[in-house]
């Protein structure tokens, strides 16, 4: 039998060639996009191949002239790629409203990257006011028409729903999977778990879709041959560094559940179909969903979901992941790693760069997994 997460391994690592062909062979359009707030729904309705920008784990050496070199390095190393030529099949670009450095990534990118379609989406920050739904759901009727303008359809109620319905499918039968991370014995490892989600980002959903039916056809005979070891959560900012999660896991250990937007967020919630007005359901799914922290206030909602997730999972530890120089997830790591201690998870904190500098990290984290070990024998 086939290694049954291969297929979704080598869509990540062909991502390029993937789309390329993609585009070659049915004909349409891909546009890229930074940030999961933007509705992916609403681009597949229109036909149009949604790609999310990643970068490649290069230290950048082009950005300094377009972006800050203190801003996060994803939005300085998704960039570099754009400035490389690697996203050359793009023929639009799409950000929705998530922080200073993504957006500045997205003007540098629709100025010096040639590119026919550019839209950013006023996302509000302010998404658990009675303001939000109604304003966000108007920003989406301004993308569903610039779209339809762009691609010379109109986008119809049928369109929209059947946008609705590949994501839905894709969001539930990835959460159908993550049940699987659940026993004690896990039947996939965190890393396979986020070449899962990772790569969903990156092809037709329909050709994912059917990827995952036929990996649930053989999760339940899986046999892992290996120690799970500490069971452990990682939370935090954007995280597919693949190599890190191996390395941690080779350690002795199993990510057995996350929460970030490679991860559990990006499809945590599903859109309500039985609200009759198509946009207003999408609207209010990324309304509501589990939040990033620069929309997550007053009430801090995700911290909540992150002690519900690391509960039901069985969670040992928690490594908190901070991309250095990105202030909302940093200002949430206190509060975060409080509200994980009450429950009697402990959590290590660790700050990401483009590349992980694995050497020092491997120190730190055997040591973090040597004292949950020891606590593990003192109970």
């Amino acid at each position: 039998m086939s290694e049954p997460f291969q297929k979704f391994r080598d869509w990540i690592d062909n991502r390029h060639e993937y789309a390329k062909e993609w585009k070659a062979t049915r004909n349409r359009r891909i546009a890229g996009y930074f940030c999961t707030y933007v509705p992916e729904e609403i681009l597949i309705a229109a036909n149009v191949l949604p790609v999310r920008i990643l970068g490649s784990h290069e230290p950048p050496t082009v950005t300094e002239p377009y972006v800050f070199a203190m801003f996060c390095h994803l939005c300085r190393d998704s960039l570099a790629q754009g400035l490389k030529g690697r996203f050359d099949y793009l023929d639009g670009i799409v950000e929705g409203q998530s922080c200073l450095h993504l957006r500045q990534a997205y003007n540098a990118w629709r100025l010096h990257i040639p590119i026919d379609y550019a839209f950013y989406i006023h996302v509000p920050h302010g998404v658990q006011t009675r303001h939000a739904l109604p304003y966000y759901t108007e920003e989406l009727r301004k993308f569903k028409r610039s779209l339809g303008e762009w691609t010379g359809r109109k986008i119809t109620e049928r369109d929209l729903a059947r946008g609705i319905n590949v994501m839905n499918r894709n969001r539930d039968l990835m959460h159908k999977i993550y049940e699987y991370r659940k026993p004690n014995n896990p039947k996939l490892t965190g890393l396979e778990a986020m070449e899962m989600v990772l790569s969903s980002q990156m092809v037709d959903k329909e050709d994912h879709n059917g990827a995952l039916e036929e990996l649930l056809k053989t999760l339940p005979s899986r046999e892992m041959d290996r120690n799970p070891g500490v069971r452990l959560m990682i939370i935090g900012c954007e995280d597919d560094d693949r190599i890190f999660m191996k390395n941690v896991e080779n350690l002795g250990a199993t990510f057995v559940i996350d929460e970030h937007c490679t991860g559990s967020r990006y499809f945590w919630n599903l859109v309500d179909s039985s609200i009759q007005d198509r946009l207003v359901a999408i609207a209010d799914r990324y309304i509501s969903r589990i939040p990033c922290p620069s929309k997550d206030w007053p009430e801090l909602t995700r911290i909540k979901q992150a002690v519900n997730l690391a509960q039901t999972y069985n969670v040992q530890g928690a490594l908190v992941i901070q991309n250095k120089f990105c202030d909302p997830h940093g200002i949430e790591v206190p509060p975060l790693r409080e509200e994980l201690k009450a429950v009697g998870v402990p959590t290590y904190p660790l700050e990401f760069d483009v590349t992980v500098p694995w050497g020092q990290f491997r120190t730190r984290v055997e040591a973090f997994l040597e004292t949950l070990t020891g606590l593990e024998e003192l109970f």
